[in-house]
């Protein structure tokens, strides 16, 4: 095999193009999240609602995945779970619960702004593990990125409170990103399904382990709360689209672009969340939508390189 320069497009751009799709359909998803969990908190404390909601998500999950028989008994069986629930249990379970727990440290702006620096986070695992070299396009494309994700926040650096929350903030962003490529790499074996369901299993059981923790010790935050129908509703998309099925098109896009450029999708959420809460009766908001923009435009230059350098049998 040699490194050639193809003329047509269509024969690279496929993967790609499915790739970034996926990717679409899972900030989608994780975006629907957003305006449920507003919502379910109201009434939730946070590490009930986590532990409910990891729990809702393999309920959904595992039954499905066995049903379908997306990998066989044998490939089920022989899958490593001891790797596959530690990936789960740190990267989503300590991630999410980092997350929950420094938000009650700093404040909105101060989360904001770090979710939108783990296009940073990604970008490190992957030069550090995977080989990637920063070319002009790349660099210049997650800065287009990191830009936007800043300008679609809407949040303002001078209002940010930076202190050990934010620090924290920023291992969950870290962990996050971890867990994704780790997920992809060390369960190469299986489906973007089966990669998801062990991870989350991974994950409630942390979070299980974290509410039961809490309940023990007597602190504040395992109280669950009476939901009506709307309330399981919400619980119902919080669960199984904003986790579980948005996971499985997340690790199918880690899977195809890479956990980089996975990563810059996710500075378009805010924008995802916009046209959510438009539908609802919302206001445009020019900002985040610019900020959109300039995530699509650092995403596609960050791909320019790899859709036209490819792998190709030697003559």
């Amino acid at each position: 095999m040699t490194l050639g320069i193809l003329n047509s497009e269509s024969e690279v751009s496929a993967p790609q193009l499915g790739g970034n799709a996926a990717c679409v359909a899972a900030i989608l998803l994780f975006a629907c999240g957003f305006p449920a969990a507003g919502v379910l908190l109201e009434t939730w404390v946070p590490i009930s609602l986590i532990a409910v909601r990891t729990t809702f998500a393999i309920l959904l999950l595992f039954p499905l995945w066995l049903w379908l028989w997306l990998e066989g008994w044998q490939s089920i069986a022989q899958a490593p779970w001891l790797s596959g629930l530690g990936i789960g249990a740190l990267g989503f379970g300590i991630g999410t619960v980092i997350l929950l727990v420094t938000q009650s440290m700093t404040d909105a702006v101060t989360a904001a702004l770090v979710a939108a620096m783990m296009p940073l986070a990604a970008i490190a695992l992957e030069v550090m593990f995977d080989g990637r070299k920063l070319t002009k396009n790349f660099a210049i494309g997650a800065m287009m990125v990191l830009m936007g994700g800043y300008l679609a926040t809407g949040a303002n650096l001078m209002q940010g409170s930076y202190g050990l929350g934010a620090a924290l903030d920023l291992l969950a962003t870290f962990v996050f990103a971890w867990g994704s490529r780790k997920s992809v790499k060390s369960l190469s074996m299986m489906t973007s399904f089966g990669q998801t369901t062990i991870g989350l299993i991974g994950a409630v059981l942390f979070c299980q382990l974290t509410f039961g923790v809490f309940w023990i010790m007597g602190w504040q935050g395992i109280k669950y709360a009476p939901s009506d129908f709307t309330g399981w509703s919400m619980m119902v998309i919080y669960a199984w689209g904003a986790m579980a099925v948005s996971q499985v098109f997340w690790l199918l896009c880690v899977k195809k672009v890479g956990i980089g450029i996975a990563s810059f999708h996710l500075n378009a959420a805010p924008f995802y969340v916009m046209l959510i809460l438009l539908m609802m009766g919302g206001s445009w908001d020019w900002g985040q939508a610019l900020g959109a923009s300039f995530v699509a435009v650092g995403v596609v230059l960050a791909l320019r390189d790899d859709r036209l350098v490819v792998m190709v049998p030697a003559e």
